[in-house]
């Protein structure tokens, strides 16, 4: 069930990371533009349509460089990592740990720059998959 989730997890960001190459920033204003036009003709201080008003118009083409590059890359190196832990490579569970922790550590780098609401739920995505793959590691562990 957990490489299920992780593979899935995998899968997704490497779809995001094809979508946002088609999401150019043009693309992005015009589309937040249509959501939430009605809305704010309504209520002007809704919270939620100018958060994302706020997004789209901070949303550049080096933004959109960054998340394709990023959402592939670590789409990838999951999909590759959970084909090692679906082998029961036992060697492979320290190596996603260690992945993992390597990417939560970029991420919040990337945060401090950016305070990126996306980056916080990808971080606590990836805690989630480190403390699953921890308990995983010690029942294959100690069952050999």
């Amino acid at each position: 069930m957990t490489l299920l989730l992780k593979g899935i997890d995998g899968l997704l960001e490497i779809a995001g990371g094809f979508l946002m190459m088609y999401l150019n920033p043009d693309r992005i204003s015009r589309l937040v533009f249509l959501l939430t036009s009605h809305e704010l003709s309504e209520d002007p201080k809704d919270l939620i349509a100018n958060s994302l008003l706020r997004f789209s118009h901070s949303f550049s083409i080096g933004t959109q460089s960054f998340g394709v590059i990023y959402l592939l890359s670590h789409g990838a190196i999951k999909l590759v990592l959970i084909l090692l832990l679906w082998r029961r490579k036992l060697w492979a569970y320290p190596l996603t740990i260690a992945s993992l922790l390597l990417f939560i550590a970029y991420q919040i780098y990337r945060y401090t720059f950016s305070h990126s609401v996306f980056l916080l739920f990808l971080t606590a995505f990836d805690l989630l998959m480190v403390a699953l793959t921890e308990l995983e590691y010690r029942k294959m562990k100690y069952s050999v």
